[in-house]
């Protein structure tokens, strides 16, 4: 018999989910390379929210892209669907809104969903992070030691030197410190730009060549990134980050009592989890939205916690028609 929460997540709503992500990549698709990172994020939120009010859901964005006054963003507590089950949703319209406007690798439009309740529901702040790939013993990171124990710990466990470690790290200047540390213990940094979704995720890629993740970047993404990891496998670390008083109050608004808390993987995403992400640009783990006459393919990652499964979906969409849930 299925269980609540099987009934609530049936497979046909990760192709539900996939749909979402390919409109609103498809949408991004159009401001690549035309350096306006707003307009790009906007025709994705736009394509995105349309779509996500055609699933039969009843839907609540607990991750999404700001607070209700920052409309038309996706905001935080937004109702979407048409009703159904009650449903948790977790998005990001564009991981990488620089990427694309510079027509750089790894953009992606990214969605999770989950039963009611099962996403931590983060305030827009930054998150300290670690991140590491799966098959390694439980706790094996500790986001409080310093980066050379980490990798360390994770060097013996993988059986090599610590110098054969690649780390991931956004590129900017409050990291530098970080980095100096991470090359001063021994080891490689792989710097990105933009999309740390992307780089979490890297970590439990074995094509990727990334071994962990460290840095901070937004709240918003570690959930998405740890929804992502409760399907192919990583522990992940975070730690809420605040830098002035009303950051603080947004946090308690949410919930949240315990400002120094750790979270793991599990407490960031749990349950059933449907994680989705549709490539923009072309990057290491999807291709881009490639167009043709009449149309374009697009290349998508869907995955279910519950089963473990993790599927590609190419699809050829043909712009005669109504592009959205309908096709």
């Amino acid at each position: 018999m299925a269980s609540q929460s099987e009934a609530v997540m049936d497979r046909n709503m990760a192709i539900e989910a996939v749909r979402v992500t390919e409109a609103a990549a498809i949408a991004a698709e159009k401001w690549i390379g035309r350096g306006d990172e707003r307009e790009a994020d906007a025709a994705a939120v736009e394509a995105m929210r349309a779509a996500l009010n055609k699933l039969s859901i009843d839907g609540t964005v607990v991750i999404g892209e700001g607070e209700r006054d920052e409309a038309p963003m996706l905001y935080i507590g937004e109702k979407v669907g048409t009703g159904g089950p009650k449903i948790d949703i977790a998005l990001d319209p564009l991981e990488g809104t620089t990427i694309t406007a510079k027509a750089n690798q790894n953009a992606m439009a990214v969605l999770a969903l989950a039963p009611d309740g099962d996403f931590l529901n983060a305030p827009d702040v930054y998150m300290e992070k670690i991140a590491i790939g799966g098959g390694f013993k439980t706790a094996l990171i500790d986001i409080d030691a310093p980066p050379v124990d980490n990798l360390s710990r994770l060097a013996k466990e993988k059986g090599v030197d610590l110098s054969d470690l690649t780390v991931c790290i956004l590129d900017r200047p409050r990291h530098e410190e970080l980095i100096a540390s991470v090359r001063e213990a021994g080891a490689r940094i792989f710097l990105i730009s933009d999309g740390d979704i992307f780089g979490v995720m890297a970590t439990s890629d074995p094509n990727s060549g990334i071994d962990m993740y460290l840095g901070s970047g937004g709240a918003p993404e570690g959930v998405l990134a740890a929804a992502a990891l409760q399907s192919i496998g990583g522990q992940i670390q975070g730690k809420l980050l605040f830098r002035n008083d009303d950051e603080i109050g947004r946090a308690r608004k949410l919930g949240i009592e315990d400002l120094d808390r750790v979270y793991d993987r599990d407490d960031l995403a749990s349950g059933d989890v449907i994680f989705c992400a549709t490539g923009v640009t072309d990057g290491s783990m999807l291709k881009g939205v490639h167009k043709f006459p009449g149309g374009a393919k697009t290349h998508s990652l869907v995955m279910r916690s519950h089963t473990g499964t993790s599927r590609e979906v190419i699809t050829r969409h043909n712009f005669e028609r109504k592009l959205g849930m309908d096709d």
